[in-house]
């Protein structure tokens, strides 16, 4: 009777679409809590002091990793200035933004969090129950995870001490690394996800000048669903003998038009990551194409995780 009565009035089939769609609208960002100081919390914590221009409270357990971490900041915006790319008043207000902090405490007044700590389930289930209590009631609670449900962490916000909508609050934002140069962010809703909750994260992470892509709440996402197995395999031609390492990098980067090639790759992830991501999706799906590679797993037994640690499947030894 509604369609009926809407062709009656001589709507366009758009039109009539559009008439019923109701658009949320996103929460302003005035602050941003950053949770991690490793390369990509100090990434997500650094571009959005130079882009969306907010204060960020950069929150670590150790004040070796902060001093790190914005030791890095200090390089990378340096290193802009010299190239011309910023002026030396920007680089200093952005540096100006940044607060580190090892107090959980102190994200008690941010509209924004983002959680950017190593692909460990409980660790990141114990911090977002956390914020659920310390965090503002409005605030946006985000993982950067990779492969973990984000159903799942949001559960962990609900206790009997917190916010009951806590779980509401909860989404994936996750960035690609470096931060700084890649546009992507995967924007993951759980299962209790409100829609204002998902245009308040893809707006925050357009004004920080990235490019928002959608996901389901399914293992690995769209992102490492797609490129960790291809990481995997270029590890299983390495250790079956199909090829050398650089022939494998070789004819992918300049077979393929890929910047870099695979193993090249994961050793800037780093080897620990991808064994985790493909972990999860070995588990999650019951599917043996994610089985990780023999290969892979005995290098992270090796601590040979790649440029973080000095050697991967390249030698980055100063």
């Amino acid at each position: 009777m509604f369609a009926a009565a809407l062709r009656r009035r001589g709507l366009p089939m758009a039109a009539r679409c559009f008439s019923t769609t109701v658009r949320m609208s996103a929460a302003e960002v005035k602050k941003l809590g950053v949770i991690g100081a490793g390369q990509m919390g100090l990434g997500i914590a650094l571009v959005a002091a130079q882009k969306a221009q907010v204060p960020v409270t950069l929150i670590d357990s150790s004040q070796a990793s902060l001093d790190k971490g914005l030791k890095f900041a200090d390089k990378l915006l340096e290193k802009d200035v010299s190239k011309e790319r910023i002026t030396r008043d920007a680089a200093d207000a952005a540096r100006a933004r940044l607060t580190p902090s090892t107090r959980m405490d102190d994200l008690s007044d941010v509209d924004f969090v983002i959680e950017a700590v190593p692909e460990i389930p409980d660790l990141k289930t114990s911090i977002f129950s956390q914020l659920a209590q310390i965090a503002p009631k409005h605030a946006i609670l985000a993982t950067n995870t990779s492969s973990i449900s984000i159903t799942k962490i949001a559960a962990a916000t609900t206790t009997d001490k917190t916010d009951l909508q806590a779980p509401s609050r909860v989404i994936s934002t996750h960035f690609m690394n470096p931060v700084p140069v890649q546009k992507g962010v995967e924007i993951i809703a759980g299962l209790q996800t409100s829609p204002e909750t998902m245009e308040t994260a893809i707006a925050f992470v357009e004004r920080m000048g990235k490019i928002a892509a959608r996901s389901a709440d399914a293992p690995g996402f769209l992102a490492n669903r797609i490129l960790m197995p291809y990481i995997n395999e270029a590890v299983i031609c390495l250790e079956t003998g199909i090829g050398a390492r650089e022939d494998i990098d070789s004819i992918m980067k300049y077979g393929t038009n890929v910047p870099m090639g695979p193993l090249t790759l994961a050793d800037f992830i780093g080897l620990d990551t991808c064994l985790a991501i493909m972990n999860v999706l070995h588990t999650e799906t019951g599917d043996s194409k994610y089985r990780p590679s023999g290969l892979l797993k005995k290098m992270v037994d090796a601590g040979w995780l790649g440029k973080k640690s000095g050697k991967g499947f390249y030698d980055y030894q100063k």
